[in-house]
């Protein structure tokens, strides 16, 4: 191999390695802002009742 066909070869797997980078990036940005929205919405959440109990769910899967 030649230095040149090396070096494309390099490019190219930097750029696999940058795509691959840049994606995991996003999804740590969205994984944080999606643990921002539980945090911020917990306490809200917590003093709301609750739609339906524990014995309405397993009724509704039993049905099934």
């Amino acid at each position: 191999m030649t230095i040149e066909v090396d070096l494309k070869e390099i490019k190219s797997l930097l750029s696999e390695v940058n795509k691959k980078l840049d994606c995991l990036l996003e999804e740590k940005d969205i994984l944080a802002l999606i643990s921002l929205a539980e945090k911020s919405l917990k306490d809200f959440l917590e003093k709301e009742p609750d739609i339906y109990s524990l014995k309405d769910i397993k009724a509704k899967v039993n049905r099934n």
